[in-house]
């Protein structure tokens, strides 16, 4: 029943004597909210949050300018691999959860949850490896779906597929396309054109409303001569470029100097595949030596000839001359890493229940941001709310 203009005054009015108020009171306010204004003290125009995910299950959301923990949210079903999507304004997080099965759309400022897809169905069981990724419009929803039928006696493996998912069907949401993909393939993203990177054994793009499949780069495929190189091994773990707009495929080859299999003439090198998500430049390096062991890359926003890496140590390397810039050894294993689009700050995360604050410059540790629950192969995602 609508309230009068008097009744809702006085309401108003009231309310604002003991500090609350509501949206429908605001309306007639002599200062309305700003447009910019989100639940719970939250800050929109481009305010960075550092996201990542714990087991039991829950999402933590960490605000990247005083590096405190907000909220931690809970996700439904069991852990996940940690898996994170985030819509284009920065407010919801996609979340894989369920041993991987299946899908959650997360508002960050509230915890609501506002989507899922259930991926499972009747005897078929459907995981998908690390691979989520949002259109840019986020309308769509885009996982790489691995099926295998359960029948009595046997598993029936079944082809893998690209599977399309619109956002704003929200609960228990059902693909509305799927098409054939390769097999391996674990992280994707979309680029600008709205084409789908597929990161498997060569990387390659799918049109997610037509199905058509073009090769951007061969690795496993390429065609360099086996007795100067050996075929890559892509290392297809995540990838944590949304603070720069890219996408890195890190892999690992030999360059034989002399002889094929004389390892004491040889290069072992780390390769990188570096795609620009706005215009689909790609770059390719193999000049980073692999006596580091590493998890993931991050690219620096202020160079993007620089490099950093995380595992037992933070590194950090210049692509284009191969030269090793600095190392830190760190406390324990990390997985994972990200930073803030303005360079400023680097973290490292991932394998236990802390994140590691850095100068990118030093490499110097800044500060902790300890978490209940340990991170084990949880992206590191930076949300940026519109």
């Amino acid at each position: 029943m609508s309230q009068s203009k008097g009744w809702k005054g006085l309401a108003c009015a009231g309310l604002l004597t003991v500090g609350a108020v509501l949206a429908g009171c605001s309306a007639n306010s002599s200062q309305p909210m700003s447009q910019n204004a989100l639940p719970n003290g939250m800050q929109g125009n481009g305010h960075e949050y550092l996201l990542t995910v714990t087991r039991p299950n829950q999402l933590h959301v960490i605000d990247t300018e005083t590096n405190k923990l907000l909220r931690s949210c809970d996700i439904p079903g069991s852990f996940g691999n940690g898996s994170i999507a985030i819509s284009p304004d920065g407010r919801t997080a996609f979340v894989l959860s369920n041993k991987m099965e299946d899908v959650y759309g997360i508002d960050i400022t509230n915890c609501e949850t506002t989507f899922s897809a259930l991926q499972s169905y009747d005897n078929v069981q459907v995981k998908t490896f690390i691979s989520m990724a949002i259109s840019p419009d986020g309308k769509e929803l885009y996982t790489i779906q691995n099926p295998v039928r359960k029948l009595r006696d046997r598993f029936e493996t079944m082809a893998p597929r690209l599977a399309a998912f619109n956002i704003a069907d929200g609960l228990n949401a059902k693909p509305i396309r799927t098409f054939p993909v390769d097999r391996r393939i674990t992280k994707i993203a979309t680029q600008q054109n709205g084409e789908v990177i597929l990161g498997g054994g060569d990387i390659k793009a799918i049109n997610p409303k037509t199905g058509e499949t073009r090769l951007i780069t061969a690795l496993q495929n390429w065609e360099r001569a086996p007795d100067k190189w050996v075929p890559p091994d892509a290392f297809a773990m995540h990838t944590m470029g949304e603070h720069i707009g890219e996408f890195v495929m890190p892999y690992f080859t030999i360059r034989w100097n002399g002889e094929p299999g004389d390892e004491s003439k040889a290069d072992f090198l780390w390769g990188h595949v570096r795609i620009d998500l706005k215009t689909g430049a790609v770059e390719n390096f193999e000049t980073v030596p692999f006596e580091f062991i590493v998890f993931n890359w991050v690219t620096d926003p202020k160079d993007k000839d620089v490099m950093y890496g995380s595992f037992n140590q933070l590194s950090k390397h210049n692509l284009k001359t191969g030269e090793t810039l600095n190392v830190l050894g760190m406390d324990h294993t990390y997985y994972n890493l990200n930073m803030t689009t303005d360079g400023k700050k680097l973290y490292v995360g991932g394998a236990g229940n802390n994140i590691s604050i850095h100068d990118p410059d030093t490499l110097a540790k800044l500060g902790s941001i300890p978490l209940v629950g340990d991170m084990s192969t949880a992206d590191l995602r930076l949300a940026v709310l519109k």
